[in-house]
């Protein structure tokens, strides 16, 4: 399944016979037992994501070899055994050597484009290019940047594995590793073009291609900076990134006016696990982190928010509980709530209610949170 379609039918969890269309063919477990039987339904997701990752030529699961040699780029900490790859697909051990052609500061896999701006960012409500915030220090325009653009770097490899995923295209390019990004030619183009004023990593995601996402960041700051320019590095992630990374690339982000969005999917971690494969607690506790930034700037906010829901598995109470956190490191973080457009693995759901996604905006203001937008309104029914 790759593509949404309205289904007639319903599905069945497979461990207490419950019936809905809120339950995919692909997954076939409800939110309560994912909640209530947590080792059961681990065993069953980690097939289901296992299966599907050998089907698009990528490692089925993250390598915890006691053995190995542990990988430093995302918060997986792959520990990969002689002769195999981490779960990205980029790292490997070669002789005991940990090796990349990848995801260096030289090299990356993925593709540019220049996006208009306003953009279709997640957080193009609450950022200087789409709304002017920080005019005049940080957008060109109290309104914003309207006649610039944005250099989109879409980067392919993930170090999550969402069932729903939206951008189906970066497991193209990390099972063939192509396209390939040059750091210098990147640099050049984006730095030379004086039309844009900012550059947004995503993907995929921007965690396992770290050194890249620095290295070049820092280059086009420093040639910018030079003639006094508005360029702003801001990054749309999963936010499972190796700490050391992160605080240096936000640390870029924050100085030129621009922005890091982490996409909190949930708030239970085996609900994570059971829809994107991975931990959350890393997400978290990053988020967390990047919160006393978020604090050193006012306008534009440094930090974002943003959580897609996805009907059967995202309901009120995870909506509370991510909203609470987050208004716990500051409540004016901007915070969007995003229609699900059905796709991937879960194709077979439904999009997103309309009446559901403005509850869960009443949630989130309730549990304290000052800017939550509803998203892709487009989406829902």
């Amino acid at each position: 399944m790759l593509r949404g379609f309205e289904r007639t039918g319903e599905s069945e969890c497979e461990l207490c016979g419950k019936e809905s269309k809120k339950i995919s063919d692909s997954l076939p477990l409800c939110l309560e037992c994912i909640r209530e039987k947590p080792e059961r339904v681990l065993e069953i997701a980690s097939q289901i994501h296992s299966s599907a990752r050998r089907e698009i030529g990528l490692p089925p699961e993250i390598p915890e070899n006691s053995e190995g040699v542990e990988c430093p780029h995302c918060a997986n900490s792959c520990r990969i055994p002689e002769g195999d790859s981490g779960y990205c697909n980029l790292s490997k051990n070669k002789k005991g050597q940990l090796t990349r052609d990848f995801g260096t500061p030289e090299r990356a896999i993925g593709s540019w484009y220049r996006d208009s701006h306003p953009t279709n960012c997640v957080a193009s409500w609450c950022c200087a290019g789409g709304s002017g915030s920080g005019h005049p220090e940080y957008a060109k325009t109290p309104e914003g940047d309207r006649g610039y653009k944005n250099a989109a770097v879409f980067l392919g490899t993930c170090c999550y594995h969402c069932l729903y995923c939206q951008n189906s295209r970066w497991r193209e390019m990390a099972s063939s590793r192509k396209p390939v990004l040059e750091r210098d030619e990147l640099v050049e183009e984006i730095s030379s073009d004086r039309t844009i004023t900012c550059l947004c990593w995503f993907g995929g995601t921007p965690e396992p291609q770290a050194p890249f996402v620095h290295e070049v960041s820092k280059r086009i700051r420093e040639a910018v900076e030079e003639e006094d320019r508005i360029l702003r590095v801001c990054l749309e992630a999963n936010g499972n990134f190796s700490w050391p990374w992160l605080e240096k690339i936000a640390k870029i982000s924050l100085e030129s006016g621009g922005g890091i969005k982490f996409d909190l999917k949930t708030w239970d971690e085996n609900l994570n696990r059971v829809l994107s494969g991975v931990s959350n607690g890393p997400t978290y506790k990053n988020f967390e982190r990047l919160g006393e930034l978020h604090s050193e700037r006012e306008e534009p906010p440094f930090l974002r928010a943003s959580t897609l829901l996805v009907p059967g598995y995202i309901d009120l109470e995870e909506i509370r509980k991510i909203a609470r956190f987050i208004s716990e490191v500051d409540p004016g973080i901007p915070y969007s709530l995003l229609a699900h457009g059905p796709a991937y693995r879960l194709a077979d759901l439904p999009t997103t209610a309309k009446d559901f996604a403005f509850e869960a905006k009443d949630a989130a203001e309730a549990e304290g949170l000052e800017r939550v937008r509803v998203g892709n309104k487009h989406l829902l029914r």
